[in-house]
């Protein structure tokens, strides 16, 4: 007992001493809780109060974040013994989720089927702050452990927020595929953690006993366990082949839930891949598995499955999916750059991903609450009766293709523009061939997402009833972004400066 007491002494100094750099947290575990009560004191009828709640709490968050960047600086600052690492990259990619979480916070209460939902939306709003604590973690995570930690928990909040909708069987079935999918993935993942424990005695990634113990292991060995590793978190990324569940569960889910699947989880995924093969990592020191090359391949692939297959679809949210894996597999692209410029290509474009995708089917939604449609064909002339939803639903398809002036273009730009100063370096026939995929790609992108604009302008119906509008906060919000959109397609250093 005498001897774990000085160790006691000093795991209790260390957490006090990471604390300061851990307060977005802190701040997001009180903001869960104060919400969670607020739920249990008034019932059903606290869902404006929570959402309320939820969302001035983000705000401070936000802050809380914006203050890390003076903290941290240009420096990675470990954090309860080399769990967590706090550094630039990740302030950027918790201040990207955050914003975008209180746009998806507003977005929950104006879907027409979720605010019929008999449970009410409160216990949606605590779920979802829940959430942003584990993908806060997923952007800082540098131990095996808090890796599969910050997954699952994030996983768990996806589950419960794909089935939300008990009543609609295909809420219900959405949930149950993800959660198969995911409790394959996370066995797959944990199984190669346990692996990779075996044959280095550490689990931190930037640990030098890791880096030491892989160069004496037998490559195939260890190179089995890091890919099952990368197959788990591939499964938030949603890359070929870890992609088949996202269609069925993107349709099956509210439409709000589809976006915070589509985005959130996908751009914290992509921050802990960046930590997994980070070069300060065992990436430079241990050469028996190319992340490069493995990565390249993975990318062109899903650039050709997730574009490819888009093309083939008539459902607004499954298009939209297949989409999303194409957007993966382009962002792969700046991510495989391994350097600075590529890190920040790869922030912007997940910045205005994620903004033009909850854009996207923010307008999907306010179409299906008004005519209760989900199908490209069925937007036939309704360009004239919704006007400014319609030109919004265009502006928001057109970044997302990557056309000049959007903000999706420039994003495109500062990818191709720093994959192609790697290539000129190392001639690495892979990075060519993402190249080369990405511009064809792009090319494939325009013929699905020109369906909408297609149907809309440029089909007449037979007939369109007169109904009333529902949901004109979603074309309200839908012009911002989309305005936003434009003006960061034209002035780009408004956020690459900070990125």
């Amino acid at each position: 007992m005498n001897d774990l007491l000085p160790h006691i002494h000093d795991q209790l100094n260390e957490v006090i001493g990471s604390l300061p750099y851990f307060m977005p947290e802190v701040y997001l575990t009180v903001l869960f809780i104060i919400v969670l009560v607020t739920d249990l004191l008034f019932g059903k009828n606290s869902a404006k109060l929570c959402r309320t709640v939820a969302i001035a709490g983000m705000f401070l968050v936000i802050f809380k974040d914006l203050q890390q960047v003076a903290l941290a600086g240009t420096y990675a600052v470990p954090m309860f013994n080399n769990m967590l690492m706090l550094h630039r990259t990740a302030i950027n990619f918790k201040f990207v989720i955050d914003v975008l979480a209180i746009i998806l916070l507003l977005y929950f209460a104006w879907d027409k089927k979720l605010q019929s939902h008999k449970k009410g939306l409160s216990d949606l709003y605590s779920i979802v702050i829940g959430s942003v604590l584990g993908l806060h973690i997923m952007t800082m995570a540098i131990n095996l452990l808090s890796v599969y930690l910050a997954i699952e928990m994030v996983s768990i909040a996806s589950y419960l927020l794909a089935s939300y909708r008990t009543e609609n069987a295909k809420s219900t079935e959405a949930g149950l595929k993800y959660v198969l999918f995911g409790a394959a993935a996370s066995a797959v993942m944990l199984y190669g953690i346990s692996l990779i424990y075996a044959y280095t005695g550490s689990l931190e990634l930037f640990s030098k006993e890791m880096a030491d113990a892989l160069l004496q292991t037998n490559s195939l060995s260890a190179s089995f366990a890091v890919a099952l590793v990368l197959i788990g978190i591939g499964f938030k990324l949603s890359f070929v082949p870890v992609h088949f569940y996202v269609p069925d569960v993107y349709e099956g889910a509210a439409t709000p839930v589809t976006a915070y699947l589509s985005t959130l989880p996908k751009i914290a995924a992509f921050a802990l891949l960046v930590n997994f093969v980070s070069k300060n990592g065992f990436f430079l020191q241990w050469k028996a598995f190319d992340f490069r090359l493995v990565l390249s391949v993975i990318g062109v692939i899903t650039l050709i499955g997730g574009n490819f297959a888009a093309v083939l679809q008539n459902n607004v949210k499954r298009m939209l999916a297949y989409s999303g894996i194409g957007h993966t597999g382009f962002a792969l692209m700046a991510l495989v750059t391994f350097t600075p410029q590529g890190l920040s290509a790869l922030t912007y474009y997940l910045f205005m991903y994620g903004l033009a995708n909850i854009a996207a089917l923010m307008l999907a939604n306010y179409f299906e609450n008004n005519e209760n449609i989900t199908n490209i064909s069925d937007y036939k002339g309704l360009g004239f009766k919704y006007p400014l939803a319609s030109v919004c639903f265009v502006i928001v398809l057109i970044s997302l293709t990557g056309i000049p002036i959007s903000a999706g273009f420039t994003g495109k730009v500062f990818v191709f523009s720093a994959v192609y100063g790697v290539y000129q370096q190392t001639h690495d026939v892979w990075l060519m061939a993402l190249l080369i995929t990405g511009a064809v790609t792009t090319v494939v992108g325009l013929f699905y997402y020109i369906k909408i604009p297609l149907n809309l302008f440029l089909k007449r119906a037979e007939f369109i009833p007169n109904e009333i509008s529902y949901s004109t906060n979603l074309v309200v919000f839908s012009s911002v972004i989309a305005l936003l959109l434009i003006i960061f397609g034209i002035f780009p250093d408004l956020l690459i400066k900070f990125l």
